[in-house]
């Protein structure tokens, strides 16, 4: 890589976290730390809220997939984002706005008064996030290791240094303030790229035309690569389901709506998200297509080398550009979710923080931030260096372990006969299954299991399961039908002798405040 493009990303990075950092003026309170004081603008909102959504897998992720798998990984990806922000913003963000919630378990609590559901659904959101964190940290390092002389080790800690900086100091408005720069960068750069990737292949014409030819050689079927369900509607579904399912309970989607200034607001904010964010994998997916063009189906590019290689080749400040569109996804992921780790830490985990001051808050908040900085940079180098976990399965793995709790929410929030117990249990037992599935996929995979001649149905199901495309049926599937029979079958079982149903629903409806000190 050309010097002028790593110092096109260092004037990124350099700039980004000094614009974030300079947001602490804005977070002298835990609350403004948080969410923002509940003063945040519709813009801000918006684009803070695509920026987490877009990461690794939204950019460079997606480039890889449409490169192996066919276009239908781009137009599908950015559907099923757009709809999994919808679906938060209708049907979810402004009841966590009117009951004043800072991590999403908290609206357990608020309804039974008894913080195991709480905790519960910490563990869960939390699972997703350590892997996210790690992750981030992880190519960030991959980058930097791979451009400059510094080590892999030197790399993740570079990382480490720009989340806790610029997270630790400017809080929810840093993270804001700083997607709305990477939203832009991406956007544009990715953008950019695209369009002088088309005229240097010679027009849309010569680049159809060119993967005609690598589809023809590699004995692929041309219409189902270009098609909008080329690989069938089944793969369509899963996608969806698993981009959708778990968002509600993503608790970083709670610190937004609660920092939005106006209530009514909200919804179109998450909408607005839906669509900025919908649009950054498309564009991925476009510079995927001309990736193919230029180097065939079998390009040899891994991570983010698929969406930078074309561009580098263009010119040193053209990849240089690109190569910043993918930082930008990765931190503007990376940031908020971290924000909201050290916010359910302390909230959730710590309940002696209840008793501190603003100021004692603020303070451990931002320590739990840096802590959870370093230790995501030293995991990351960690499976980078000595281990050969796949990255890929451990996020679809957190992936599937927030959805127990997005389950109880909904039923919380619209089923008012759910009880704690129900709630309790359908997100413990959703939970376990979901460890348990995610262990038996990886045992029968490395144990080469599999159906004999004149094996039965039972045991041909089985290898089915675990086993099917050399992957198993996600996890996600069975974390989400469980609680959703497990919470009405306990519910209808139990009752609540703990809470006021009444004032909770009143408070959800917007009909009576919430009152100070209730969390």
């Amino acid at each position: 890589m050309d010097t002028i493009a790593v110092g096109v990303i260092v004037l990124y990075l350099i700039t980004a976290t000094a614009i974030g950092s300079l947001m602490a003026r804005r977070t002298t309170t835990s609350t403004g730390w948080a969410v923002a004081g509940g003063g945040m603008s519709t813009v801000l909102v918006a684009v803070g809220i695509a920026g987490t959504r877009i990461g690794g897998a939204g950019t460079y992720g997606v480039a890889g997939d449409v490169i192996s798998g066919g276009v239908w990984n781009l137009w599908w990806y950015g559907i099923s984002t757009f709809l999994a922000l919808a679906l938060v913003g209708l049907f979810f963000a402004v009841y966590y706005r009117r009951l004043r919630l800072q991590t999403v378990g908290e609206i357990f609590t608020l309804r039974w008064e008894n913080r195991r559901c709480q905790w519960l659904t910490s563990l869960c959101v939390q699972t997703e996030y350590v892997i996210v964190n790690l992750i981030e940290a992880y190519v960030i390092g991959v980058i930097v290791s791979t451009l400059t002389p510094l080590s892999m080790f030197s790399g993740v800690l570079v990382s480490a240094a720009i989340f806790a900086t610029y997270v630790s100091l400017g809080g929810l408005w840093g993270t804001a303030i700083t997607n709305l720069i990477h939203c832009a960068v991406v956007l544009a750069g990715l953008a950019a790229v695209g369009l002088l990737g088309i005229e240097q292949l010679g027009g849309w014409g010569g680049v159809t035309e060119a993967i005609g030819g690598h589809l023809s050689a590699a004995s692929r079927d041309t219409a189902a690569w270009w098609g909008f369900a080329g690989a069938g509607w089944l793969p369509v579904f899963a996608m969806i389901f698993s981009a959708a399912i778990h968002t509600p309970a993503a608790s970083v989607y709670t610190n937004y709506a609660a920092a939005a200034r106006n209530e009514r607001h909200i919804a179109p904010a998450f909408v607005a998200a839906g669509i900025i964010a919908a649009v950054m994998p498309m564009l991925a997916g476009l510079i995927a297509i001309l990736t193919t063009a230029r180097y065939g189906i079998d390009t040899g590019l891994g991570g983010y080398r698929n969406l930078t290689t074309l561009a580098s080749e263009i010119s040193p400040v053209v990849g240089g550009v690109a190569l910043a569109a993918v930082l930008a996804a990765v931190i503007s992921s990376g940031g908020p979710i971290l924000l909201s780790s050290a916010t359910m830490f302390v909230r959730d985990w710590l309940p002696f923080t209840r008793r501190y001051d603003s100021a004692q808050r603020l303070r451990a908040y931002q320590a739990t931030t840096v802590v959870y900085a370093i230790v995501a940079a030293l995991a990351a180098w960690v499976v980078a260096t000595r281990t050969t976990i796949s990255i890929l399965d451990l996020l679809l793995f957190g992936f599937a372990m927030v959805v127990p709790p997005a389950i109880a929410v909904g039923y919380l929030i619209y089923w008012p006969r759910t009880t704690e117990r129900g709630a309790y249990w359908g997100m413990a037992v959703g939970y376990g299954a979901g460890l348990v599935w995610f262990a038996l996929i990886k045992l029968a995979l490395a144990a080469g299991f599999s159906a004999p001649e004149g094996a039965s149905a039972l045991h041909r199901l089985l290898v089915y399961c675990f086993t099917v495309d050399g992957e198993g049926i996600d996890p996600s599937y069975v974390t989400t039908f469980v609680p959703l029979l497990v919470i009405p079958v306990v519910s209808s079982l139990t009752s609540d002798t703990s809470g006021d149903r009444d004032g909770f629903y009143a408070m959800l409806s917007g009909d009576r405040p919430v009152a100070r000190g209730r969390l």
